[in-house]
């Protein structure tokens, strides 16, 4: 796994999220076996994922035989995303302006991993989702976890910096905990049906992953 030179480095300046490999990122050893089974028996429904970066995760859940589409601002993720997998639909978008005509109100799904962190204005991603939502849809979004224990094991190790990389243009801005996430959802029109935590013991979890219906 090549990790992107956003990742790669703590400090960057850059006039979007930087990808340079096709490659799947970390988080997607994670949440990918979450997705897979709540997604397992959705063949054929049609799914739209918000922030796609450079395509690697979208390409999987098609492979589950969802009819799958993904947007992103970053112009070089979207490059790659359509070399490498030429057979899904990419394009371009800004979370802060209304998503094409043709893309309202078609999708079942929408799947938004490891992005609403980097949004200073979160609620926009749930209104690009319920444009895209048809009546009842599914909406599920990661996020890193962040809890009582864990927030204080990263203030007594001193692991702020190099967790949250402020020097970093688009990096995290936003860090939620289960409550404030549910919250949003349930704010935003949204009732939320599952949740879990990922990655290492539930106290200390790398992310969180929440499925709402949109009611």
């Amino acid at each position: 796994m090549k990790p992107t030179k956003t990742d790669r480095e703590q400090s960057i300046e850059a006039n979007e999220y930087l990808w340079d490999t096709s490659s799947d990122a970390e988080v997607h050893q994670y949440v990918g076996p979450i997705l897979n089974k709540w997604l397992a028996n959705k063949a054929g429904e049609k799914l739209l994922d918000i922030g796609c970066g450079n395509g690697a995760l979208t390409a999987k859940l098609a492979a589950l035989g969802l009819d799958c589409s993904g947007t992103d601002f970053s112009e070089s993720g979207i490059q790659i995303a359509q070399t490498t997998f030429p057979s899904i639909t990419f394009f371009q978008s800004t979370i802060s302006e209304p998503l094409p005509d043709k893309c309202q109100g078609v999708y079942d799904i929408v799947t938004s991993v490891e992005v609403i962190e980097h949004l200073l204005l979160p609620r926009e991603l749930f209104a690009r989702a319920k444009e895209a939502l048809k009546p009842g849809g599914t909406l599920i979004v990661t996020t890193p976890y962040h809890g009582y224990l864990k927030n204080i094991v990263l203030a007594l190790t001193n692991k702020f910096d190099s967790h949250w990389h402020p020097l970093r243009d688009y990096g995290h801005v936003k860090f939620f905990s289960p409550s404030t996430l549910g919250n949003l959802f349930e704010e935003q029109g949204f009732s939320v049906t599952g949740f879990e935590r990922v990655g290492r013991i539930p106290p200390f979890a790398r992310s969180m992953i929440c499925k709402a219906s949109l009611t």
